[in-house]
């Protein structure tokens, strides 16, 4: 009986959570309710306090149901590091869009990350849990742009963390724009290509370290004692 309970209770608690992905994308996080999920998962509303303690909870367990995928692109890119860093961030990256275009759910909870929340003081350990991730993301890539450094595939002065936040932007804008509008062109097809094109430009000319220019450029004074 305990066993049946508890597969029951599982069952309620990934029904709330489908529920919320389709509420939360149609009307938008702030202007949703828990009682709204409730029925549109079909139990009660004292259900929902049974599983999640509010609706930053609920809201928290329905992205971390969807951000498996990235965690396994991380995963397979990190195994290709040591070998060719820059491949790596370019299969890394191109599996994000890929998983993106051919998950539904990553496709709900992104439509809502993007367009359907607003970070209100009920959300603010939503946020705050955000900025980390996206901390962690930048570390992560950053850290693979310096191996691309260490192992001669970009200049020793390359700026690692102005680089990690390009393609981090480049790569969240692509995402934002094809979650508004899938039709608009084939994500999956056009993956490798919208990626080529960042990496060909880190290859080509990555951002530099102010600071290693301004050592390298002789000072006026300098320049003047030179022999003519």
């Amino acid at each position: 009986m305990a066993r049946r309970t508890k597969s029951e209770a599982a069952v309620t608690r990934e029904q709330l959570l489908d529920a919320a992905e389709r509420v939360f994308r149609d009307r938008g996080v702030t202007r949703t309710s828990l009682a709204e999920v409730a029925a549109a998962a079909g139990v009660t509303r004292g259900a929902v306090y049974w599983h999640f303690h509010d609706k930053a909870d609920l809201f928290r367990a329905m992205c971390e149901r969807a951000t498996l995928p990235l965690e396994q692109s991380l995963t397979r890119a990190a195994g290709l590091v040591d070998g060719d860093p820059l491949l790596a961030l370019r299969t890394l990256a191109i599996d994000t869009l890929v998983r993106l275009a051919t998950d539904p759910r990553s496709q709900a909870v992104f439509e809502v990350i993007f367009h359907k929340s607003e970070m209100t003081n009920d959300l603010s350990p939503i946020a705050a849990r955000r900025d980390r991730e996206r901390c962690d993301c930048l570390s992560h890539v950053e850290r693979m742009v310096g191996r691309a450094v260490t192992a001669g595939q970009l200049p020793p002065d390359t700026d690692t963390r102005l680089a990690s936040l390009a393609l981090h932007t480049y790569l969240g804008g692509i995402m934002r724009e094809w979650v508004l509008d899938p039709a608009a062109f084939d994500l999956v097809r056009a993956a490798p290509a919208l990626i080529d094109v960042v990496v060909a430009g880190l290859r080509a000319n990555p951002p530099r370290r102010t600071d290693c220019v301004r050592a390298a450029a002789p000072s006026p004074p300098e320049l003047a004692r030179r022999p003519a």
